[in-house]
Order: structure tokens, then C-alpha cells, then sequence
């Protein structure tokens, strides 16, 4: 086993400036969700050239990936994220993650048959929004695995990232326009009762718990200031500890805007916006086999206040139904944090390389020692 590392390890190396180039690459190009057409063409191409079957487009989606090599009877996955955000491209070190994958995955392509193993990288778009990896799952990308795993960068070093469950949805009021100035009486207006739903959601936050989580934008609220707003639009997210308690939170909230309207007179719509994500619920035994092979490595795992509270990632959905791990690499790039412009800036760092590379060679190690554990199932 420990030559196979060692093999794992001297791949890793071999092809690291290809890894972090490609890391650099993405990242100088960020694409939103569902259109990473360069992004997921990139990684198809390395791992093609890797010696993977590799089919890109698959599963209904134009920029998923999957590549497999290898006959073993364990299956392992390793995720691939390389979707970007809006206005801050990757703030949150999707191209690490790309590059990561994309190492893991050539780190172990010649040593898959030897050790028993089936190795698949999926490429899965739109997890800052759609859901991609849930879309496929459903499609069955997951199926028959024995663990799946990725890597995500942060500022800071944690084993497992507490992730919440979520919710998203559109709002609409619409009501009448008027004369602001001339005859306002007449209007109904349809920006008070989005007002009133925030200052509703505002009164709901003293009564909820202090992990979960009620945000959104307006992105829309009239056209001009001497004309009552007929139409006023929003996108909010509902988060909580796990998907049992999601749905009354989420319920709650759209009280607050069926408020808005029922005081103002308005009509409400509201649309949800792509799938739930499920709570992130990390394998033990995975997570303990990561941290040891990342303490190999010369990662280290700093006590965190036990109120820090996780995001979402639609890596919670698969941690469901197949073992899962999601470990996050931190770049000691404090104060920045994950979706800030400064986060984005040290996600092409030589900290954020070595993330990359300890990110790849990690998850074949770990992968490595998947068939040696007692857990493994054929």
C-alpha cells in the first residue's frame, strides 16, 4: 500500500504543472452555472489524455463530465466542481477543486486495476446554484459507489465542512401602478409589501435557531420614483441543520411574504429555483482515513469555535445514499472568506496550488485505502 502512494504521490508531481495550470486556467475564465462549457471541456480533455473513458455532456447536462477508468470491484467517485459566481468569478476556489479532481483521478489511473478499484470522475456543474450533482444523481452518475469524495478550499483547514440543507425560491408582488406625486391612493404597491415581508422575515430571525439562515435580494422594486411600483421581485434562501427541520423553516417564511401581500393588496408568486440541497453528512470512517493521509501530508487541523456554521453544497444530497467526504483546505488567506473578490484573489496563490496538489495526492491516498478497510463491500 505504501508503494502505492508513493506511486500516487510521484504522478501527482509529475503532472503538477498541469494541475495548477489548469487550476489558473478556470479561474482566469469564471462561468456560471450550467455554462462551464470551457471549464468542463478542459478537464474532459486531461483525463482523456490520461487514458480515461470519458464522455463529456452526459446525464441531460451539456457541461457534465464523466470519466472512468479501471475494472476493480470498488467503485470510487471523485467530484469535480468548476462553476464560477456572479460579478466575483471563482470567490469560492471551484478551479482547485477542478484541478484536484482532475489530479486525483490521474494519480490513481494507472494503479486502479492493481488495486481493485473503478475510478470515475465526475465533472458536475452548477453547485453555487442548480444542483448539478443532484440532477445527476437522480440520473444515476452515483450509482454502485462505494465512497465519493471531493476537496474544497477555505480560509481556513477543517476535516469536514458542517454543511446545512437548503431551500431557494422567486418572489413576485405584483400590484398597480399610479401617480406617486398626483393620485398615489390609486396605486397598490407592490414594493411596500416586499418591505413588509423583509421586516416580517427580520421579527422571524429572533425566533429561529442560531445556525439557520433567511437571505435573499431584491432584484427588482419599480422603475421610477414618481410611479407606485407595480411589480417588485426577490430570490431568497432558507437554511437549517438538516432537511427534517428545512421545510416548517422554509413554511414560516413564506408566511412573512404572504403577509406582504395580504397588507398591501397585492399578488404573490412564488417559484422555487432548482432542488433542495440535503444536509452534508460525512462519512466517519471516510473522514478518518482523509485526515490521517492529509496529516501525511503535512496538512494541520485547528480547533474551531464550535459555533462556526457550514454552507450548503449539493454534495449533501450524494452523502445521503453513497459514503461521502468533503474536506476543506484552507489557504490561510484570513480575513478573506469564501465569496468575497479577496477570497477569489488567493485561489491562484502558491498556497492554493499546494492546495491543489495536497488535494489530489490526498484523495488518492485515500482512495488507496479504501479496499483495506472493513467497511469495503464488492
Amino acid at each position: 500500500m505504501t508503494t502505492a502512494k508513493e506511486a500516487a504521490q510521484r504522478r501527482v508531481r509529475a503532472v503538477g504543472d498541469q494541475l495548477t495550470g489548469l487550476s489558473h486556467r478556470i479561474h482566469a475564465h469564471p462561468e456560471l452555472a450550467f455554462e462551464e462549457h470551457r471549464a468542463s471541456r478542459w478537464v474532459a480533455e486531461a483525463l482523456n489524455d490520461a487514458g480515461f473513458d470519458v464522455r463529456h455532456g452526459c446525464y441531460g447536462l451539456p457541461t457534465a463530465v464523466e470519466a472512468t477508468i479501471g475494472s476493480g470491484p470498488t467503485h470510487i467517485a471523485v467530484c469535480a466542481e468548476y462553476d464560477a459566481l456572479p460579478d466575483v468569478g471563482h470567490a469560492c476556489g471551484h478551479n482547485v477543486i477542478a484541478a484536484a479532481a482532475v489530479g486525483a483521478g490521474i494519480a490513481l489511473a494507472p494503479l486502479a486495476d492493481e488495486l481493485g478499484l473503478t475510478v470515475r470522475v465526475l465533472g458536475t456543474p452548477a453547485e453555487e446554484g442548480g444542483g448539478g450533482k443532484i440532477l445527476m444523481l437522480e440520473q444515476g452518475a452515483f450509482d454502485g459507489l462505494r465512497a465519493a469524495m471531493m476537496v474544497h478550499p477555505a480560509a481556513v483547514e477543517m476535516a469536514a465542512m458542517p454543511g446545512l440543507a437548503v431551500t431557494q425560491f422567486d418572489v413576485t408582488y405584483r400590484g398597480k401602478p399610479a401617480h406617486a406625486g398626483a393620485y398615489p391612493e390609486l396605486g397598490v404597491n407592490a414594493a411596500d409589501a416586499m418591505t413588509l415581508a423583509q421586516v416580517g422575515i427580520g421579527l422571524l430571525r429572533q425566533q429561529t435557531t442560531a445556525s439557520d439562515r433567511i437571505h435573499g435580494i431584491s432584484t427588482e422594486a419599480g422603475v421610477a420614483p414618481n410611479i407606485i411600483p407595480d411589480v417588485s421581485r426577490g430570490h431568497w434562501m432558507v437554511r437549517t441543520d438538516s432537511m427534517d427541520t428545512l421545510k416548517p423553516l422554509a413554511d414560516r417564511v413564506h408566511r412573512c411574504f404572504e403577509a406582504g401581500a395580504l397588507a398591501t393588496g397585492c399578488e404573490l408568486t412564488t417559484t422555487p429555483v432548482g432542488p433542495d440541497y440535503a444536509d452534508l453528512r460525512p462519512d466517519k470512517d471516510l473522514l478518518a482515513l482523509w485526515v490521517a493521509n492529509a496529516k501525511a501530508l503535512g496538512r494541520s487541523f485547528p480547533d474551531l469555535p464550535s459555533s462556526v456554521v457550514g454552507a450548503a453544497t449539493d454534495m449533501g444530497n450524494v452523502s445521503h445514499v453513497v459514503p461521502t467526504i468533503h474536506p476543506m483546505l484552507g489557504l490561510d488567506c484570513g480575513p478573506a472568506v469564501n465569496h468575497q473578490p479577496e477570497f477569489a484573489a488567493a485561489c491562484v496563490t502558491a498556497t492554493a496550488d499546494r492546495a491543489v496538489l495536497d488535494g489530489a495526492t490526498g484523495m488518492a491516498w485515500t482512495a488507496i485505502d479504501i479496499p483495506h478497510t472493513a467497511r469495503d463491500k464488492p
